[in-house]
Parts: structure tokens; C-alpha cells; sequence
């Protein structure tokens, strides 16, 4: 089970985090190569942090997201004990927060950079809303979310199956149509595990982690992902 489930994980969900928070401190800090690139180039830099996770995590099926989990066990046929579950959610937290401490290690210098704000250093570990909303926000997060399982249970029953290309693309199509108004997490260990990283990090004059606003991004996903893995079934996906 550490070999077939839980390294792959950490691994899958390690390299995820570490390109996709990268693409963020690429984009949002100052004194970047990247600076100012804009959402756009935010949401390909996430679908493509999918696609080398995928290939990373093949073989435990690559989830790389306790929504993905989730909504495969509500989908039925997973085969996926409850030992099984809690075994791939906590290498994608283990993972998550390794990637995004990697993130930080690769932009030490502009993080430690005084004019890189409070809100921009956070902005590269986890989502915060637009306009804060807490029920529009959870709405938002869970519809996304939905998508997310819905469709790869549309393509096949894992992201392995479905293949790294098609999840890609499909992460990349729901950040740039459904991510604006929260950041698209639709992965609890996305935001949870680089939000922990923030608060414990030795980060220069980080402010705080947003834990106000912290159990959206972890329940909206899953209620979106078992919403979406129900509907999977329901149609026949499964």
C-alpha cells in the first residue's frame, strides 16, 4: 500500500503543487521572469502541473485529490476500502505541502523581496475569493468541483484511464470559465496542505494564512467531488 497508493500520491500531488504554486509566485510576485503574465497563464501552468502529476502518480491511478477519491467512491465500483481512502488522502496532504515548500524554496529570494505584498505571498499557497461570500463562494467551489469528477468519470473511471492530456485541458477549461470568483482549488490538499506550509514556513512578513476562509476550499470540493461521483453514476459513466 506505501508503494502502490501513498508514494505515488506524495509524488503525483508533490509535483502538482510545486508547479502550480510556482506558476503562481511566477506570476503574482515581483521581480519574476513571469510578472504580471496573467490568469491565463496561471490556469495553463495548473492544467499543465496535472498533466506531469498524472503521469507521476500512474500508478495508484493518480487522483492527486481527496475529491477525486471521494467522488470515485461515490460512483461505486472503486473497490477502494476505507483504509484505501484515508491512505490516498494523506499522501496528497503529505504531498501538497512538500510541493508548495518547494514552490517557496524556488522563489526564497522574491518572497524575501519588500515589495512583494501580503496578499501575493499568500496568493501562491492557496485560493482566497474575489468578493468574499462564504455561501457563494462554497456554491462556486463545489460546481466546479463537480465538473471535475463528472467529466473524468465521463471520460473513464481514473485520471490514469481518462489520460493526463484530457485532465489537463480539463483543469485548464474550468479555471478560465468557473475560477475567477474563488481560484478554483476543487482539491481540498491543493489549498489546505500550501496554506499549512504558509502558516509554518519562515515566510518575511507573510501576515496571516487566511484560515477564516480555509474550510471552504476543503468542504465545497467535497461535496462537489461525492456530488459529482453520484451523477457519474446516475448517467451511467460508472
Amino acid at each position: 500500500m506505501f508503494t502502490d497508493i501513498f508514494l505515488p500520491e506524495v509524488m503525483g500531488t508533490g509535483i502538482l503543487i510545486l508547479l502550480g504554486c510556482g506558476v503562481v509566485a511566477n506570476v503574482v510576485l515581483p521581480k519574476t521572469g513571469g510578472a504580471g503574465g496573467g490568469i491565463l497563464v496561471i490556469n495553463f501552468g495548473w492544467g499543465l502541473g496535472v498533466y506531469a502529476g498524472v503521469y507521476v502518480a500512474y500508478k495508484s491511478g493518480a487522483h492527486i485529490n481527496p475529491a477525486v477519491t471521494l467522488g470515485l467512491v461515490a460512483a461505486g465500483g472503486s473497490g477502494l476500502s476505507f483504509v484505501d481512502v484515508l491512505v490516498y488522502i494523506s499522501g496528497q496532504m503529505v504531498g501538497a505541502f512538500l510541493g508548495a515548500t518547494l514552490a517557496w524554496l524556488s522563489y526564497k529570494k522574491q518572497f524575501d523581496d519588500p515589495e512583494a505584498t501580503q496578499g501575493a505571498k499568500l496568493g501562491v499557497f492557496s485560493t482566497m475569493p474575489t468578493i468574499a461570500s462564504p455561501m457563494w463562494n462554497l456554491v462556486t467551489e463545489i460546481i466546479a468541483t463537480f465538473v471535475l469528477v463528472f467529466v473524468i468519470l465521463a471520460f473513464g473511471k481514473t485520471p490514469t484511464e481518462v489520460g493526463p492530456l484530457a485532465v489537463a485541458l480539463l483543469v485548464v477549461g474550468i479555471g478560465a470559465s468557473l475560477g475567477g470568483p474563488t481560484g478554483y482549488a476543487i482539491n481540498p490538499a491543493r489549498d489546505l496542505g500550501p496554506r499549512i506550509a504558509h502558516a509554518l514556513l519562515p515566510i518575511k512578513n507573510k501576515g496571516s494564512s487566511g484560515w477564516h476562509y480555509a474550510w471552504v476550499p476543503v468542504v465545497a470540493p467535497i461535496i462537489g467531488g461525492i456530488l459529482g461521483g453520484l451523477a457519474g453514476n446516475a448517467v451511467g459513466f460508472v
